[in-house]
């Protein structure tokens, strides 16, 4: 019997023989070839594990079985019109990229706390910048909107260092040390507690431009904003108004509607926002490969599959 084929669009053509590599190792009852290999026959393929297929593409796999993300996020998978429903799509929840995602966090709160732009920008121009910053962890409550595996592995860690830390999500959850707030009815009392904003909401049509000026004025003035969910969340537009305001001291942006972010973009040149490459929590091929691996020999056995996208819920 033929192997079945995994189809791989993941880092480009050129991370096909690393991609190959690992699964040899890994899982070598499964046969890896490129996205737009054109020897493959389309009824041959029944995994896929992509970031940003074409739309329509996927609708052209008459016997895909799963639809592995690449990223923690699916979005663009799941917006493509044509995409096959009933195929269960499986985000990459990783324990590393939890714990990737969690150190970032803590950076990001740190490097607003202490200046490290201001930091930065003084080196750059070789100026000896001296300031103190004003508040220490046990005085500066992180507010954490989303609560998923992410969000908590960001709250402990957080925590270990002193941070208070609250979080907002649809749903009550029970974490040690945090207080949950619910819902729109509770969501300015949140905020309003809140001295660093962290984003890690999903995209979904609720959370869509979130991140803007009506929510940015129920932060107390001067506070922090972290994003690490989705560049759909936020008004850029309106960050950059509130850093120059003084609504917000500082913020940390790690994703955008476009990616690349353009070169003559204003976010790149603030002098209040540190701009990164959604880097956040993004696990290594090795560990990627050896998760989809796993859950390809779950489902080979008939076992249902952890993590797989509600389209109603929109996560």
């Amino acid at each position: 019997m033929a192997r079945p084929i995994l189809l791989v669009k993941s880092g480009g053509e050129a991370a096909m023989p690393e991609w190959q590599g690992l699964f040899a190792e890994m899982a070598p009852g499964v046969e890896v070839r490129w996205w737009d290999d054109p020897a493959v026959d389309p009824a041959a393929v029944r995994y896929v594990l992509v970031w940003d297929p074409e739309p329509g593409r996927l609708a052209k796999l008459p016997n895909l079985r799963v639809i592995f993300g690449s990223g923690a996020g699916v979005d663009f998978i799941a917006s493509d019109p044509d995409l096959p429903r009933h195929v269960p799509l499986v985000r990459m929840a990783t324990p590393g990229a939890a714990q990737r995602m969690g150190e970032f966090v803590t950076w990001a709160v740190l490097s607003l706390l202490k200046g490290a732009r201001r930091i930065g920008i003084a080196q750059s121009e070789r100026r000896w910048d001296y300031f103190e910053p004003e508040l220490t962890a046990p005085e500066t409550t992180i507010g954490i909107m989303g609560l998923g595996h992410m969000g908590e592995a960001a709250a402990r860690m957080l925590q270990g260092i002193g941070f208070p830390v609250i979080g907002w999500s649809r749903t009550r959850k029970d974490l040690p040390g945090v207080r949950s707030f619910v819902g729109e009815a509770e969501r300015d009392a949140f905020l309003a507690a809140t001295r660093i904003l962290v984003c890690l909401l999903p995209a979904t049509p609720e959370t869509r431009h979130i991140l803007a000026a009506p929510l940015l004025g129920r932060l107390p003035m001067g506070a922090g904003l972290i994003n690490v969910g989705r560049g759909s969340q936020q008004r850029v537009e309106d960050i950059l108004a509130a850093l120059d305001s003084g609504r917000l001291s500082g913020a940390v942006l790690d994703v955008f509607e476009q990616e690349p972010l353009p070169a003559d973009h204003p976010a790149w040149a603030h002098p209040k926002l540190l701009v990164t490459p959604h880097l956040a929590s993004l696990p290594p091929r090795s560990e990627r490969a050896a998760h989809v691996a796993r859950l390809i020999a779950a489902h080979e056995r008939g076992e249902a599959l952890p993590n797989t996208y509600d389209h109603s819920r929109g996560y």
